[in-house]
């Protein structure tokens, strides 16, 4: 005959399960914490490598413009200014490290690496990857470019002129709460101010508001769903 099982043993099966989803959950918790702690250390990594680039060949990694007499042979490029339409090695040397199809941004990485200031190969042209390093914070990618003031990226109180940059993150990755985390330790917390801040083309829900420059916008830090992708200022 079958026996079924008493009330107390399916109690004890229920607490059990529950213990699991609790440190199941808790330990997701905790990774997601290290994740955004990761991002401190990147970021000074990042950040030494690009003044320590600058202080060795006098020019910006992805903007120099003799990058080839340097890497060429190794780097499999040709000795021509990157741009949409060409793999070159060099930038155009004009200070400021352009971003999207014209390469720089790209080429920047590659630079890093071939001086053996970061780890990892890159393939040093846009969207062609790896192009960019990815960071332990889930999805995200680290781009560098120049931030080419407000009238581009709709932010008032930004930089007029160009400033060096560091991006993090992609359409699905940083919360508005996570946002305000690394917003409150790198810079003053809040989402239209400082030097730390949501770019202007976050998706919709990642501060308060529609205006990205006005004081009152904030993190929406109550919206879950919501994410951000996050300047960090240089310089």
């Amino acid at each position: 005959m079958q026996r079924a099982f008493s009330l107390v043993e399916l109690s004890i099966v229920l607490v059990i399960l529950g213990l699991l989803t609790g440190g199941i959950l808790a330990g997701q918790s905790l990774i997601r914490a290290a994740e955004l702690r990761s991002v401190s250390t990147e970021m000074n990594r990042y950040s030494t490598a690009i003044y320590t680039f600058r202080d060795k060949y006098f020019a910006l990694p992805g903007d120099m413009n003799n990058a080839f007499a340097f890497w060429g042979a190794t780097a499999g490029c040709t000795n021509v200014t990157v741009n949409v339409d060409t793999a070159g090695c060099n930038g155009n040397g004009d200070g400021n490290v352009a971003s999207g199809n014209d390469g720089e941004s790209a080429r920047a990485w590659q630079h890093m690496a071939l001086a053996g200031l970061i780890e990892g190969t890159y393939s040093g042209i846009w969207l062609t990857e790896p192009y960019q390093p990815k960071s332990k914070l889930n999805q995200a990618q680290w781009q560098m470019k120049s931030w080419q003031g407000p009238a581009v990226h709709h932010w008032v109180g930004a930089p007029t002129t160009y400033t060096l940059m560091l991006a993090l993150g992609s359409a699905s990755t940083i919360k508005p709460a996570e946002a305000w985390n690394l917003d409150t330790k790198f810079d003053d917390g809040r989402a239209s101010n400082g030097k730390v801040f949501p770019h202007a083309t976050s998706p919709a829900g990642c501060v308060t508001g529609t205006n990205w420059g006005a004081t009152a916008s904030e993190y929406a830090l109550t919206d879950t769903s919501a994410t951000c992708i996050m300047i960090m200022m240089l310089q």
